[in-house]
C-alpha cells in the first residue's frame, strides 16, 4: 500500500498534460526555476512581453521564459553579432537575442505571420533595439536559397535559431549548415517534442504533437550522425539542441 501511496503521489506532481512547456517532472521545480533565478533578472522588456503573449490564443507557441534567458546568456558567451531566427511569434525569443547582441548586431527574422510579429513590436521599439531587426514575412526556405546561392553569406552567421514548422526542420539544416560560420552555432528547439519522442504508440498525444513527433525525431537521428557538427541536446524548455558547426 505504501508503494501504490508513493506512486500516486509522485504521478500527481508530474504535468498531467502533455505539452506543458517545461520537460521537468513537477510544477513546483519548474516554479523554483522560474522565481529564483529567471524572473528576478528578466528585463522589463521581455517581461512586458511575456505577459502579452500569454494573453493571446497561440501562447503555447512562445519560447519559455528559461530558455529565453539560456537564449540571452548564450548569445553574450558566444559573442554573436549576426544572427538569424526561423519562426518569430510575438518575438520573445527575438527580443532576447536583440537584447544579447551588440548594438550593431542583426538579426535577420522569418515568420509567416506578421500579425503575431507587430503584437510584439512596440514592446521591441521601446526596448530601443528594433533596429537590429530585418523580419521578412514568408516562408523561410526561398530566402534562404537566395542566401545560399551568394558565397558571400555562406560562414556568415554567428548563431541562427529555429523555431518554426518540424517538418521542414532537416531542409533547413541542409541550408543552414552552409550559412553559419565554422564554430558558430544552430539551436533547434523543440527536440524533444513535449516529451513525445519517448511516448508509447498509444500515449494520449494532440494530433498536432504526434503528427510532428516523426519529423524531430528523423531530425535528431541526423543531427546525432552529421560529421559537419558537434551537437548538445539539453531539457530546456521544450528541449533544444544546439549544433557547433566544426567543418
Amino acid at each position: 500500500m505504501a508503494t501504490n501511496t508513493q506512486d500516486q503521489q509522485s504521478q500527481a506532481g508530474r504535468h498531467q498534460e502533455v505539452g506543458h512547456k517545461s520537460l521537468l517532472q513537477s510544477d513546483a521545480l519548474y516554479q523554483y526555476i522560474l522565481e529564483t533565478s529567471v524572473y528576478p533578472r528578466e528585463p522589463e522588456p521581455m517581461k512586458e512581453l511575456r505577459e502579452l503573449t500569454a494573453k493571446h490564443p497561440w501562447n503555447l507557441m512562445t519560447t519559455s521564459a528559461d530558455e529565453g534567458q539560456f537564449l540571452n546568456m548564450l548569445l553574450k558567451l558566444i559573442n554573436a553579432k549576426n544572427t538569424m531566427e526561423i519562426g518569430v511569434y510575438t518575438g520573445y525569443s527575438l527580443l532576447a537575442t536583440a537584447l544579447a547582441i551588440p548594438d550593431d548586431g542583426k538579426i535577420l527574422a522569418m515568420d509567416v505571420n506578421r500579425e503575431n510579429y507587430e503584437l510584439g513590436l512596440p514592446v521591441i521599439q521601446k526596448a530601443g533595439v528594433a533596429h537590429k531587426i530585418d523580419f521578412k514575412e514568408g516562408p523561410a526556405l526561398p530566402v534562404l536559397d537566395q542566401l545560399v546561392e551568394d558565397e558571400k553569406n555562406h560562414g556568415s552567421f554567428d548563431f541562427i535559431f529555429v523555431d518554426a514548422d518540424k517538418d521542414n526542420y532537416l531542409n533547413y539544416h541542409k541550408r543552414l549548415i552552409e550559412l553559419v560560420k565554422v564554430g558558430g552555432l544552430i539551436g533547434y528547439d523543440n527536440t524533444l517534442w513535449n516529451g513525445s519522442v519517448v511516448a508509447p504508440p498509444d500515449a494520449p498525444l494532440r494530433k498536432y504533437v504526434r503528427y510532428y513527433r516523426d519529423f524531430v525525431m528523423e531530425l535528431n537521428k541526423a543531427l546525432a550522425v552529421d560529421p559537419r557538427i558537434e551537437i548538445c541536446m539539453l531539457p530546456v524548455g521544450d528541449g533544444i539542441t544546439l549544433c557547433r558547426r566544426v567543418k
